[in-house]
């Protein structure tokens, strides 16, 4: 009987680091197994495929907060993996200034996220879900993190103390739950 070594663990005893997810991403991104697989993928902090598919409505509701963000300057961004302390999460938009856009030009997967994050929810997501991503984006360096329901035709906004009345990123928000 031949043995097999290899310098790989047989098990994730740890959760990943970022720079590890980060990697594990890029894989992903080259791998033509994912190339058409229908639905958003992410890794949480071990390393495990996450997938979450979206209705038309919320494919409607990213188009239009992505025109309305266009008015704020730099870049708007769709689907954009972001290398967390908690997994790689790709959020439905983000905006990014040109400062950032620039600094981060050309990489796969982001290990610092952007200005402003956004999640379109689906009925498939949970609140605890929304907690932690909310929770990860900011800590991995977002001012701001929008929550939009498309159901309740509602946004609310976060940024590291909590909760805010408002964003400090005026959009106009006529026609964007029409």
């Amino acid at each position: 009987m031949s043995q097999v070594m290899s310098n790989d663990p047989e098990l994730i005893e740890v959760p990943l680091s970022r720079e590890e997810l980060a990697e594990r991403y890029r894989d992903m991104c080259y791998d033509r197994r994912f190339a058409n697989v229908p639905g958003k993928l992410e890794l949480d902090r071990w390393g495990r495929v996450l997938m979450t598919p979206a209705s038309f409505y919320h494919g409607q509701l990213q188009g239009r907060l992505c025109q309305k963000l266009a008015t704020l300057g730099g870049e708007t961004l769709i689907e954009v993996g972001i290398a967390t302390p908690e997994g790689v999460f790709v959020p439905d938009l983000a905006w990014a200034s040109v400062q950032f856009a620039s600094q981060h030009a050309g990489e796969i997967v982001l290990t610092q996220a952007p200005e402003l994050c956004i999640e379109v929810l689906s009925p498939s997501n949970s609140a605890k879900e929304m907690e932690e991503k909310r929770a990860a984006y900011l800590a991995a360096g977002a001012n701001e993190v929008w929550l939009v329901y498309p159901k309740s035709k509602r946004c609310e906004f976060y940024g590291p103390q909590g909760a805010l009345p408002r964003s400090t990123y005026s959009i106009d928000w006529v026609s964007v739950f029409a």
